[in-house]
C-alpha cells in the first residue's frame, strides 16, 4: 500500500492510499472529525480502490474557509476531484461527512458514481438528546471554557461517549480534533442543521437516482438507529443496521463496514 500525502490547492489536506488506476473511492469524515478516522479501513479498502481521504475545511490539517455551509464545502470537493482528474467515484460520508457527499452528488452528479451514508441521520428529528459531555462541550455556558482546555482524555471520552464498544484512537488523530476550534465546530453543526432541516437527506437521495448504501450503528447514541429505515424510501437503498455498534461503525467495526463498502462499490461499478 503506498500511501502519500499533499495539501492540494483546494486548501485541503489530502491522503491517497492504493494504485492510482484502481477505482477510485472518497471518504469524508463528520463534525469534530479528521480523515484519520477512517484509519481502520483504509488497508482493505487500498487493496481494490485508489482511497482519497480529505480533511474538510477547519478540521485536521486543513485551513479555515470562508463558509462552512454544506454545499460550499461540496463544491470545493468537487474541485478536488476535478484537479484528480475522476469521475464517477464511489463517494462515502460519516455522519455529516454524508451531508457533504450527497451535497456533492446534487452539484456535480457527474462526478458521483455511488453514495453511501454511515451514521448520517436523515432528518433532525433523528436527533437524540446527546451525552453530557457532548453538551457541556459544544453549547454555551460551559462549551466556550472548556473546548480550549480539552485534553487528549477529554477528546477521547467525548469521541468514546458516541460510540458502544471501546474505540482506540492514535494520538494523531486525536490531535487533529485538537486543533479544531470551537467557532468552527459550532459553525459546522449550523451548517449541517439547515441542511438537513431544509430537506431530508432521504427525499435529497430520491432525487438523484444514484445507487446508496446506508449503514447504522444499532446502538446509536446521537442519532435514533430506527431513523435508518426511512432512507428505504430511497428506490434501490441498501440499509445496513449493525447490532452493538454505536455512532462509528469505522472505528468499532472496521472489518464488517469495510466488507459492506466493497461489496456495494464492486456490484455498483459502471451502474
Amino acid at each position: 500500500m503506498n500511501e502519500y500525502a499533499i495539501e492540494h490547492s483546494q486548501r485541503m489536506h489530502v491522503v491517497q492510499d492504493g494504485p492510482r488506476q484502481a477505482p477510485p473511492v472518497l471518504l469524508i469524515h463528520g463534525s469534530g472529525a479528521s480523515s484519520g478516522f477512517w484509519g481502520p479501513m483504509v488497508p482493505a479498502l487500498a487493496a481494490h480502490h485508489h482511497v482519497i481521504r480529505v480533511d474538510l475545511p477547519g478540521c485536521g490539517k486543513s485551513p479555515s474557509a470562508p463558509s462552512y455551509d454544506v454545499p460550499a464545502q461540496a463544491g470545493q470537493v468537487a474541485a478536488l476531484l476535478d484537479d484528480l482528474g475522476l469521475r464517477h467515484v464511489a463517494v462515502a460520508g460519516h455522519s455529516s461527512g454524508g451531508y457533504v457527499a450527497t451535497a456533492l452528488a446534487e452539484r456535480r452528479p457527474d462526478l458521483v458514481g455511488s453514495l453511501a451514508l454511515i451514521s448520517s441521520g436523515p432528518r433532525p428529528d433523528a436527533l437524540r438528546r446527546q451525552p453530557f459531555i457532548l453538551r457541556a462541550l459544544l453549547a454555551p455556558p460551559l462549551g466556550p471554557l472548556l473546548w480550549p482546555r480539552r485534553s487528549a482524555a477529554m477528546i477521547r471520552k467525548g469521541i468514546g461517549a458516541t460510540a458502544a464498544r471501546p474505540v482506540d484512537l492514535p494520538d494523531d488523530v486525536v490531535a487533529d480534533v485538537q486543533g479544531i476550534t470551537y467557532r468552527v465546530m459550532r459553525t459546522v453543526l449550523r451548517h449541517n442543521t439547515a441542511y438537513i432541516a431544509e430537506r431530508g437527506v432521504p427525499e435529497r437521495l430520491v432525487a438523484l437516482q444514484v445507487p446508496v448504501l446506508v449503514i447504522f450503528g444499532g446502538a446509536d447514541p446521537r442519532w435514533e438507529p430506527s431513523s435508518a429505515h426511512q432512507y428505504a424510501a430511497v428506490p434501490n437503498a441498501r440499509v445496513e443496521l449493525l447490532p452493538g455498534v454505536g455512532h462509528l461503525p469505522m472505528l468499532e467495526a472496521p472489518e464488517t463496514t469495510g466488507e459492506l463498502l466493497l461489496d456495494f462499490t464492486a456490484t455498483t461499478r459502471g451502474a
